[in-house]
């Protein structure tokens, strides 16, 4: 069988020494089979390991092989949709329950790296930089919304305050958020696999799941074994490709870029982000940018519908990067790379049942460190029988892309210029 490495980038070259997992080539039996070893896979695996569940994981390559060991590092709170979009939509009492959940992923993540004592260079302090007044606006309301859910660790950054934290020129503005931040991502998903091991939960790497068995017993076959369980957790997201096709119709893979320089000197380090914060613009297609532990700037953004791999994805990001900070203009770099996340028509996950035991959540669309950790606990409260805050997500309405997946490329391509367009000339 094909052994599936790391796609090549700054995490899979910084992460910490793991021993190999081995592929499944036996049948197994247990409670729990989650299909997919990064953030919503462990998670789940973890919240049901620790409530006395017997868990066995199936991974398609290595543990954080997906977005959960790509993406640009960043802990930030809520959803890809505020909570009074989705108040608008559903109503006050289902608002009310999401409106509670939205800040628990964060605390879920640094309550598993304390615990666990996961080395991934965790620091606190998230911001959203406003580039126009509109966006800054957009910002206080949205510190008013978070703070009437109780989350109170907010700082409305104005022109001269937001220099303090990021040396770019080009805001008005910001909000700064302390109990958001960054992380190495993939040795946060390294740790916590190695922490659903330490409770005795199986992962099999180089596994996938190529076929369900539906019924009262399911099972999950792979190319060299099979597992038989009483529920299947299904956290493939945007690398399931087609094993569960109810799944596929509604959402849609996508691509995002990231680089990362060569490591900076301290002196140019803490110049462009003196706290060591970590950062992401209001557009809609927005930039993000963080330090690493070893003091290189990530930088990413960017959108490819129907994740495509660009030829050169340093041509992309790079004069993004530039805009930002013109003094790296002769600063090396030393990584580029891609990762695919899940994008919804509504931006927000998707999670149900299919027949009464198999579950699944999928389509964080941008949003996904903070986002997973809190449905790992979710799915695992509702195969325990407390279903209420399952639902609240469950019972969100979801559409299939218009033209279905052959069009949904285009029509979501065409949607992104338009909100290019009004990022560009500040709508």
């Amino acid at each position: 069988m094909a052994n599936t490495p790391y796609p090549e980038s700054y995490y899979a070259a910084s992460a910490n020494a793991v021993p190999p997992r081995p592929a499944l080539q036996d049948d197994v039996e247990t409670d729990v089979c989650v299909i997919g070893a990064g953030y919503t896979g462990l998670s789940s695996a973890l919240f049901l390991l620790e409530n006395g569940f017997k868990v066995t994981v199936l991974e398609a390559a290595k543990v954080g092989f997906g977005a959960s060991g790509r993406n640009g590092g960043q802990i930030v709170n809520s959803y890809s949709r505020d909570i009074d979009v989705i108040e608008r939509s559903v109503g006050p009492r289902q608002a009310q329950l999401l409106g509670q959940m939205a800040f628990e992923g964060g605390r879920i993540i640094r309550e598993r790296v304390a615990k666990y004592n996961i080395q991934c260079d965790l620091k606190d302090g998230g911001v959203f930089a406003a580039i126009t007044a509109k966006q800054l606006g957009h910002l206080e309301s949205q510190k008013r919304l978070w703070e009437r859910f109780g989350h109170t660790q907010l700082e409305l950054l104005d022109q001269t305050r937001i220099r303090d934290v990021v040396a770019c020129e080009h805001y008005v503005g910001g909000l700064l958020d302390m109990s958001g931040g960054h992380i190495h991502p993939l040795n946060l998903a390294l740790g916590e696999a190695a922490a659903v091991e330490s409770l005795g939960g199986t992962i099999y790497e180089q596994s996938p799941a190529v076929r369900i068995e539906r019924g009262a017993n399911p099972v999950v076959h792979t190319p060299q074994g099979k597992v038989r369980a009483k529920f299947i957790i299904v956290a493939g997201n945007a690398y399931l490709g087609n094993l569960v096709p109810e799944l596929a119709a509604k959402s849609m893979p996508c691509g995002t870029q990231v680089i990362t320089t060569e490591p900076l000197s301290e002196a140019l380090a803490k110049s462009l982000l003196p706290q060591d914060y970590c950062v992401e613009d209001c557009n809609y297609l927005l930039d993000y940018y963080r330090l690493t532990g070893d003091k290189r700037l990530v930088f990413g953004g960017g959108v490819v519908y129907g994740a495509r791999d660009p030829a050169n994805i340093e041509a992309i990001i790079r004069p993004k990067m530039l805009k930002a900070f013109p003094q790296l203009k002769d600063v090396k770099i030393d990584y580029a790379w891609t990762g695919n996340f899940l994008l919804t028509l509504s931006r927000l996950p998707q999670v149900g049942r299919l027949g009464d035991n198999i579950y699944y959540s999928q389509g964080c669309s941008g949003h996904g460190v903070t986002y997973t950790h809190l449905a790992g606990k979710v799915l695992a409260e509702a195969l325990r029988g407390q279903a209420e805050r399952f639902d609240a997500f469950a019972d969100l309405p979801h559409y299939p892309f218009p033209g279905g997946q052959l069009l949904r490329t285009p029509f979501a391509a065409l949607g992104a210029w338009y909100y290019g367009l009004r990022d560009r000339f500040g709508y």
